[in-house]
C-alpha cells in the first residue's frame, strides 16, 4: 500500500490509515508510516514486556514488533494480519494489527479531541476521533503506547537538570501542545531553564485565537516572543500554525519552533517551507531550550 501521498504545506489536513483490531476501528496518521507488509517471522526476546512480540530484520534494520491487541488490553495477537512500520522520536517500531482498510484525507477540524472520560492526563492513548456513519475510528497516541512500554524513549527531563541554576527570563513562550502531560513536561523544563513566563494552549486554533486576541490589543510583542508547536493537534495542526504566522507581516518576526515526534527529513523540509526557525524531535528536550536561547539570545 503506498503511504505517500503528497499533501500541500499547511492546509490543516492529514492522511489517516484505518485499521482493524477485532472489529474495532483505529488510525495512524500516515506521516507515520514507512510501510505496510504481511506478518513475518519473529524472533522473540526474553524478559520483554509483554506487549513486544519480538525483532526482526527487514532490509537489514533491527525493527521491535508490538502487539497492539496486547497494548490495549484486547487480547494477544495471532500469527497472521499485517504489520504497520513506523518511524516516529527517531525509532523504527512495527505494530501488529489484524487487517488494513485504507486510507482518508480528513481536516484537523474533523478531529474530535477526547475528552476527560476517555483520555486523562497519564492514561489516554487516543489523540483524536473521527465521526462516519457506521463507525467511530479512534486515532491512537503510538508515541505514549511506545513510552508506556519502554519509558527511556519518552522526554529526556534529565537534560534539563543543569539548567536549574539559570536566572529568569523575560521571554514570553507560546507552547501549543494538545497532549496534557507533554505540555505540562515541555512547561515544566522551560519553566526549570528560567522560561518562566509561558502561554500554554491545546491545540493550534487555541493558540491561533490567543495570537489574535495579542494583535487586536497591540501587545502582540510584550505577550509573544517564542512560538513552541506541536504537529499533530486537532482543530489546527502545527504546520497550519506555522503557515499562519509566518505568512503575516505583523508576526513573521516571532521564531516557530516546530517539536514533535513527526520531525523527519521529509517534514522538516515541510516546516523549513513554512518558515519554521527550528525543528526537534520530541525526545531533545535539552535542545529544545538550546534552541530556544540561540533564537532569544539568552545567555543565562
Amino acid at each position: 500500500m503506498d503511504t505517500k501521498i503528497l499533501l500541500e504545506n499547511g492546509t490543516n489536513e492529514l492522511e489517516i490509515l484505518e485499521f482493524k483490531l477485532g472489529d474495532n476501528s483505529y488510525g495512524i496518521n500516515v506521516a507515520k508510516i514507512t510501510e505496510i507488509i504481511p506478518y513475518s517471522p519473529i524472533t522473540p526476546v526474553p524478559n520483554s514486556h509483554p506487549s513486544i512480540e519480538g525483532i526482526f530484520m527487514p532490509r537489514d534494520t533491527m525493527i521491535t514488533a508490538i502487539s497492539l491487541k496486547n497494548a490495549l488490553q484486547l487480547g494477544e495477537s495471532t500469527t497472521d494480519g499485517l504489520f504497520i512500520i513506523t518511524n516516529f522520536n527517531k525509532l523504527d517500531v512495527a505494530f501488529h494489527v489484524d487487517r488494513v482498510i485504507g486510507i482518508s484525507r480528513y481536516s484537523w477540524k474533523d478531529i474530535i479531541k477526547p475528552d476527560s472520560t476517555i483520555n486523562s492526563d497519564d492514561n489516554g492513548i487516543s489523540t483524536g476521533i473521527i465521526k462516519l456513519k457506521d463507525r467511530l475510528i479512534i486515532i491512537l497516541d503510538f508515541e505514549k503506547i511506545v513510552t508506556d512500554i519502554s519509558p527511556d524513549t519518552g522526554l529526556k527531563l534529565n537534560e534539563v537538570s543543569g539548567f536549574s541554576e539559570r536566572e529568569r527570563s523575560d521571554a514570553s513562550i507560546l507552547i501549543a501542545e494538545d497532549s496534557h502531560l507533554l505540555n505540562k513536561l515541555i512547561s515544566d523544563a522551560l519553566s526549570t531553564a528560567g522560561y518562566v513566563k509561558q502561554k500554554r494552549t491545546e491545540d493550534g486554533l487555541e493558540a491561533w485565537n490567543y495570537i489574535n486576541k495579542c494583535l487586536a490589543e497591540g501587545t502582540v510583542d510584550r505577550n509573544i516572543d517564542c512560538v513552541i508547536t506541536d504537529i499533530e493537534m486537532p482543530q489546527m495542526d502545527g504546520h497550519r500554525l506555522t503557515k499562519l504566522i509566518k505568512s503575516d507581516d505583523r508576526l513573521k518576526h516571532i521564531p516557530v519552533v516546530i517539536f514533535s515526534s513527526l520531525v523527519n527529513e521529509e517534514m522538516r523540509v515541510k516546516g523549513e517551507q513554512l518558515g519554521a526557525d527550528a525543528q526537534l524531535s520530541k525526545p531533545e528536550i535539552g535542545r529544545l531550550v538550546e534552541e530556544i536561547d540561540k533564537l532569544l539570545s539568552y545567555s543565562g
